[in-house]
């Protein structure tokens, strides 16, 4: 079990408790400092699996991740607010300090989707699409030229924010629209998406990342795609976990987990060919899957990760995303 005696636990352990020490996570020379601080000591590789940490430790990371995704969408919101400011707001996404890094997840998003999907889908869903879509956007500008894409969002206020970036463009204005409400909320419309993307802090712990997975796999089509963003390692101080097992009523296709910089792993999975999702005929528990899953999902995180990469088909490496 691993407890505070590891020094990278203790590291960690002493910056979330100096960032829950903040009056505000609003960006500011302090927050930015802290974040930064944390994301480097949790980008390298590392053995450590958070399954098998002290109750303490697990208590303290999920509280940090809670953090994390307050201080994300702090962060989010003040550059969309400086984003708007402008005529054409798409035309300066570059003043996001992180928009290489949304560029460059988004084409290994795309990457993967092909390698599975070779037909581009005509609708796509977005669920926790935030105050800045750049996924949504950096897809539906590069990428999914013809597809429709809908942003769910349960805050009205990132909602409005979101809308004012796209509003002035006239290809994404007329593709991308955003509904705000929670997902528990949205059951037959998911059936009319072909791929539905989950964002990483939709669902703060496995418990409340299940239900959601539970309920899109309630309501998506059989053979619909759901498609998500994991942590691995000593990334998932950062991140929720997204677990094979935790996809009940999904066939895993593949999993790509990071040995650069990057942060976020990537989970592709299909809707099982099933009249009706129980979670009564499919527990918790080991499931069948490829070997090829095994092959990344157990990969020695000291390896070369350019072995991993050219297994993906993926030749593009990923730069870190921070806070």
């Amino acid at each position: 079990m691993v407890c505070e005696q590891d020094p990278l636990v203790r590291k960690i352990r002493e910056l979330y408790e100096r960032i829950s020490s903040l009056s505000s996570l609003k960006p500011s020379e302090d927050v930015n400092t802290l974040f930064t601080q944390l994301v480097v000591a949790c980008i390298p590789p590392s053995l450590i699996d958070v399954t098998k940490l002290c109750k303490d430790i697990q208590d303290m990371r999920s509280k940090l991740i809670r953090l994390c995704g307050e201080a994300e969408g702090h962060l989010e919101a003040h550059f969309s607010t400086i984003l708007a400011a402008h005529e054409n707001p798409l035309r300066h996404l570059d003043v996001f300090p992180y928009y290489t890094n949304y560029l460059k997840l988004s084409q290994l998003e795309f990457d993967i989707l092909t390698k599975h999907c070779p037909n581009a889908p005509n609708r796509v869903a977005f669920v926790g699409s935030g105050p800045l879509p750049l996924t949504s956007i950096v897809l539906a500008s590069l990428h999914l030229k013809t597809t429709t894409f809908d942003n769910y969002d349960i805050d009205p206020l990132a909602n409005s924010k979101a809308i004012q970036l796209v509003s002035s463009d006239p290809d994404l204005s007329q593709r991308m629209s955003f509904h705000t409400t929670d997902i528990f909320n949205v059951t037959h419309a998911l059936k009319e998406y072909d791929v539905v993307f989950l964002a990483a802090l939709v669902g703060m712990d496995k418990d409340e990342k299940v239900k959601v997975i539970d309920h899109l796999a309630k309501h998506m089509n059989p053979g619909a795609i759901l498609m998500l963003r994991s942590a691995h390692g000593a990334r998932a101080f950062l991140y929720p976990v997204v677990d094979p097992c935790d996809l009940r009523g999904f066939e895993v296709m593949s999993v790509f987990h990071p040995t650069d910089e990057v942060i976020n792993s990537v989970v592709i999975a299909r809707k099982s060919p099933l009249e009706k999702h129980s979670t009564v005929q499919q527990p918790l528990g080991p499931m069948k899957l490829p070997d090829k899953f095994f092959d990344i999902e157990m990969f020695n995180p000291l390896l070369n990760h350019v072995n991993l990469m050219e297994e993906l088909d993926i030749e593009e490496q990923l730069s870190s995303k921070p806070f």
